[in-house]
C-alpha cells in the first residue's frame, strides 16, 4: 500500500490539476493529412490534367468537408501544411489551378494555397 506521503502528494496534485484546468489549454485536435489527402485525392486529374479539365464533383465536395471541419486555427495550420506539402510532391501540378480551387468550388479562404506559403501565419 502507498505511503500517507504519496497518497497526499498526489491528492495535491490532482487538486492543483482540477482547480487550474481552466489555465491550462488543452491539445486540440489537428484534422489528419491523411484524411485531408483523401478528402482532395479527386482534385489530381483536375490539377493536373489539360487545359479544359473539369473539377469533379467529388473534388468540391471534398474541397468543402475540409473546409467545413477546419474550424480552429490548429486545423486550418494543418490543413494547410498538408496541402503545401502534398502539392510539393505531385509532378506536373497546375499551381494556378491549385490556387484558384477553393474560390473555383464556392469555399472563401484568405489565401491562395501555393507551395510557397507560410501556414503559421
Amino acid at each position: 500500500m502507498a505511503s500517507p506521503l504519496v497518497l497526499q502528494v498526489t491528492c495535491v496534485v490532482v487538486v492543483l490539476m482540477v482547480g487550474f484546468g481552466h489555465i491550462i489549454p488543452l491539445a486540440e485536435a489537428v484534422i489528419p493529412c491523411g484524411s485531408v489527402q483523401m478528402a482532395v485525392a479527386p482534385c489530381i486529374t483536375y490539377l493536373t490534367g489539360p487545359a479544359g479539365t473539369k473539377v469533379p464533383q467529388p473534388c468540391c465536395n471534398g474541397v468543402k468537408r475540409i473546409n467545413d471541419q477546419a474550424k480552429t486555427t490548429p486545423d486550418r495550420q494543418g490543413v494547410c501544411s498538408c496541402l503545401k506539402n502534398t502539392s510539393l510532391r505531385i509532378p506536373g501540378i497546375n499551381l494556378p489551378r491549385l490556387a484558384a480551387l477553393p474560390s473555383a468550388r464556392g469555399v472563401n479562404l484568405p489565401y491562395k494555397v501555393t507551395p510557397s506559403i507560410d501556414c503559421n501565419t
